[in-house]
């Protein structure tokens, strides 16, 4: 195990215990700080996975009929058990995820407010009542449990992203089979323990309800096969999304996605240059750049980008970066060396078409923990024109672009074929609310004098276009894990029917 995690961390957090996810092979976790060993896990056979999902599919038959708010009770408990190993928790998500360590403590802490969030929701999961022409006759929605969830999350988000859909799919009735990345298996596997806790404290409840599968892409692909499963959430790359929405499709199930990002920023003449500032360094470099949600395009008008520029250059050079459990680092490591060899790719592709960097781009040698890839976050001046902008690099590069007119910047901003996260930084109220207008933003989230990073659990999580067009978390995203049902009563003695069609025998 890593230097960071003692014996009694693996013992707390039940990463000690023998067949987590299955009799296959054992799978290493390595750490991005400095390449160390951090543990094994096991993997999941496609016989393993045939009982996990039977498993599941049995469990939901009790756990459908389960009262709501007695779901909600189990929800109830798991939060609190996520309080009480937050720092634990967040240790582990430093260690193998690479974030700092408010970063990390900050993810957990999503998971404990999802988990407040469903619990309120069990008890307001409302259908309609809906008027109807017949007289005598009352019409409603009903929204009942859907069935098994598969999950398939991604390395940069290892424990929050499965929160999001657990917590929620547990209190609509659905058990959940979660696959998370090959690059985090530990934090799953502590996540599932604490699940496994919660179980066997609480009399009634099915442990299938809760499932882990760990393996490479044939057992996300799998899952997306599978015709017990009627829902897959998926968190990751726009390649890998268009598979599992090509074979979920095949079968006519439901996706819910999570892909590509590429989201940019608007900077007009009357914003705060201090707030804006701020804003776009968290969201560009926070998490190193390897956030769905990280500011990859800056529009900036042309008559403030020299003192923006300006400013930002002053930022980044000051920036800390190096091992993330030190106090004072904003900015820890890439996952891996392909994440680097992904960076260099852009950049050299964003010089080919006319870019120019500002400043970064240097891999850090010296001061960085050896066996880690540390990068300088990076700026990058460039026309709006460039190719490069289409693509989106999980990496901490962000495109400076100029613009003269809001018109411009907006379509600027759309002409891209991701639409997840969005922001505008302006004092101008027209300015801000045409950002926000049917005209404005084609992205899932729009901001006003905020990043494009941070999103709370309250508001519906998603975007459209290659982005997959799903939503996760707050508002209504819950109905996606249940099924709605029309139903229409006759509490009279006669049977007109509808559209006033004369039937008579």
């Amino acid at each position: 195990m890593g230097k960071d995690l003692s014996s009694d961390l693996f013992d707390r957090l039940g990463l000690n215990r023998p067949g987590s996810a299955g009799s296959g092979p054992m799978l290493t976790a390595r750490s991005p700080i400095d390449g160390s060993t951090l543990g094994q896990v096991s993997t999941t056979t496609p016989g393993d996975l045939e009982r996990i999902i039977s498993a599941a599919a049995d469990a939901f038959v009790t756990w459908r009929s389960v009262p709501a708010p007695v779901r909600g009770e189990f929800v109830r408990r798991v939060g609190q058990k996520l309080r009480e190993r937050k720092s634990d928790l967040a240790r582990l998500v430093t260690a193998e995820a690479g974030k700092i360590t408010q970063e990390a403590l900050g993810e957990v802490q999503e998971m404990i407010d999802i988990a407040d969030y469903a619990v309120g929701l069990s008890r307001q999961l409302y259908g309609l009542t809906i008027a109807s022409e017949r007289p005598g006759h009352r019409m409603m929605e009903q929204w009942h449990p859907l069935g098994p969830v598969g999950v398939i999350s991604a390395f940069n988000f290892p424990v929050a992203v499965w929160a999001w859909n657990a917590m929620i799919a547990w209190v609509c009735g659905d058990p959940v089979i979660w696959k998370p990345s090959e690059k985090t298996p530990l934090c799953a596997v502590a996540c599932q323990s604490i699940v496994a806790e919660t179980l066997a404290e609480t009399p009634g409840v099915p442990p299938g309800i809760s499932s882990l599968v760990i393996g490479d892409a044939s057992i996300g692909e799998a899952l997306a096969a599978s015709k017990t499963l009627p829902l897959i959430s998926a968190t990751g790359s726009t390649r890998m999304g268009r598979a599992v929405a090509q074979t979920v499709a095949g079968r006519l199930g439901r996706t819910l996605l999570e892909l590509g990002g590429n989201n940019a920023m608007i900077v007009a003449p009357s914003a705060d240059l201090e707030l804006a500032a701020r804003a776009i360094v968290f969201a560009a470099a926070g998490t190193a750049g390897q956030r769905c949600t990280t500011l990859r395009r800056l529009i900036v008008h042309q008559s403030i980008k020299p003192e923006l520029l300006k400013r930002l250059e002053t930022v980044y050079g000051r920036l800390k970066i190096g091992d993330p459990r030190q106090p004072g680092v904003l900015v820890g490591p890439l996952i891996d060396e392909a994440a680097f060899q992904s960076m260099q790719h852009a950049l050299h592709a964003a010089c080919q078409q006319g870019g120019r960097v500002i400043t970064g781009c240097q891999r850090l040698t010296e001061g960085v923990p050896a066996g880690g890839v540390y990068v300088r976050p990076t700026l990058v001046e460039i026309s709006a024109h460039a190719p490069i902008l289409q693509e989106e690099t999980f990496a901490p590069i962000l495109y400076v672009i100029d613009y003269d007119t809001l018109e411009r910047a907006i379509a600027i901003h759309n002409g891209v074929p991701q639409g997840l996260s969005s922001a505008i930084m302006t004092s101008d109220v027209r300015e801000a609310e045409q950002f926000l207008s049917p005209a404005g933003s084609d992205c899932g989230i729009a901001n006003v004098n905020i990043g494009t990073s941070g999103a709370e659990i309250g508001g519906a999580f998603g975007g459209e276009k290659q982005t997959g067009g799903g939503r996760e978390s707050g508002s209504d995203a819950w109905k996606a894990y249940m099924r709605r049902a029309t139903n229409t009563i006759n509490y009279s003695t006669d049977l007109p029917l509808a559209q006033g069609i004369s039937f008579d025998t």
